[in-house]
This record gives C-alpha cells, structure tokens and sequence, in this order.
C-alpha cells in the first residue's frame, strides 16, 4: 500500500495535471487544424497524437496518486 502524497505533494500535482491538460487540449485543437486542412504531413500528426497519449498517461497517473487506495 502506497502513503498518501502530502498535502505540498498534493498542490503540485495538481499543478502538473492542470498544466498537463492545457498542454492536451492544445495538441486536440493542432490535430485537428492540421487535419482540417488537409496537410499532407501526416508524421507530424502521428508525432502530435502520440504525444497527446503519452499526456494522457501520465494524467491517468498523476490522477491515480492523488486518488486514496481503497481497500477491497
């Protein structure tokens, strides 16, 4: 069983989720330019959605700490 993250611990998670979601939401919104415009590069899309899930990931993460473990 993992120890709760204090309550500093906590504020910069909060932090990190905050700035992390911004950072998602913009890339949603560069995916989908660049997909309305039909631009021909599709790498950098590819590059631009990979990391829009490496994002996501460590949202799921940061999320997971700061979620109390319940005992089943």
């Amino acid at each position: 069983m993992r120890e709760p993250p204090s309550d500093e611990e906590q504020q910069l998670i909060r932090s990190e989720v905050h700035r992390l979601q911004i950072e998602h939401r913009d890339l949603d919104a560069a995916i989908a330019a660049l997909e309305q415009l039909g631009s021909m590069d599709q790498l950098q899309v590819q590059r631009l959605k990979k990391r829009k899930l490496q994002l996501k990931d460590r949202l799921i993460a940061l999320n997971d700490r700061l979620t109390p473990d319940i005992i089943a």
